[in-house]
């Protein structure tokens, strides 16, 4: 039964965005409303420009037989200061701050429409990049690596400390601490990790970035690459042990456990030099 444009161009857009960065056939389309490919590319022109013109995404047009549709979720500029200053108001409260300068952040964490824009923000760095895979460390960067894998439509995995036996055989490496320096172990299940895999590493909070380096150690076991390091919140310190990473918020506390300063991250710079098309306000 042929479909009306109207119920097309609704029906397209759910199932674009739930296949982010998937290559989708006109074939595919032009079958399942039974309408022309011709047809199938004016309403792709319209989801295009209306992606486009909400900061909804980029919607890719790629010819040929083998062609079709992608969808890629992207946060624009002037959205994701808005929503960066929005984290920086909520985490500028004194009480959040916890033992050993970390910040208590698990009631943002939990919130769905939180965890989905940070994972869209984050992704957004690597919008004409391939990657493989999200990791991170157990057990409060597990939201962050799920909001974040969403938006790619890759995989997540878990690095753990204390690995079960449903793990099954697993790779290991010891690492240590970026502000204790003490020797720790870090795990991941040998199935969990194709070998050669670029893997993008996130976490909820970093200090000094030993939980981090870890990780960087785990990937290289796996013989793949480190495609890039993203936190939520950097903490503030004389010395960190890793130099490239992108923030969105930075937090900087005494040695009292009080709250000095809680500002802006490195995200705009890292983010969006790379894309400045996706800077300019949107129409």
């Amino acid at each position: 039964m042929k479909t009306r444009r109207s119920d097309r161009l609704v029906d397209m857009t759910r199932y674009l965005i739930e296949h982010p960065r998937t290559l989708v056939s006109l074939t595919k389309f032009a079958r399942q409303y039974d309408s022309a490919k011709s047809s199938i590319s004016e309403d792709l022109a319209i989801l295009k420009r209306t992606f486009w013109q909400n900061g909804v995404g980029v919607l890719e047009t790629v010819p040929g037989a083998a062609g079709g549709a992608r969808f890629t979720p992207v946060t624009r500029l002037d959205d994701a200061k808005i929503f960066v200053d929005g984290l920086v108001n909520e985490i500028s409260d004194e009480t959040r701050v916890l033992p050993g300068g970390y910040v208590y952040l698990s009631d943002l964490l939990g919130q769905p429409w939180i965890l989905q824009k940070i994972g869209r923000l984050i992704a957004t760095q690597y919008l004409k990049e391939p990657i493989d895979a999200v990791m991170t460390a157990a057990t409060k960067g597990v939201p962050v690596a799920q909001a974040v894998a969403s938006a790619l439509n890759v995989p997540f995995v878990i690095a753990r400390n204390d690995t079960k036996v449903t793990e099954g055989p697993t790779m290991s490496v010891n690492y240590v601490t970026g502000q204790a320096k003490r020797l720790e172990k870090m795990e991941l299940s040998r199935r969990s990790l194709p070998m050669g895999s670029r893997v993008l590493i996130v976490d909820d909070f970093m200090k000094a970035g030993g939980t981090i380096r870890g990780m960087e150690a785990l990937i290289k076991e796996f013989e793949g690459t480190v495609a890039g390091v993203a936190v939520v919140v950097e903490g503030e310190v004389q010395r960190r042990v890793i130099d490239e990473y992108t923030s969105l918020v930075h937090v900087n506390t005494d040695k009292e456990g009080g709250l000095l300063d809680v500002r802006v991250g490195n995200f705009a710079e890292k983010i969006y030099a790379q894309h400045p098309e996706l800077t300019t306000p949107m129409d």
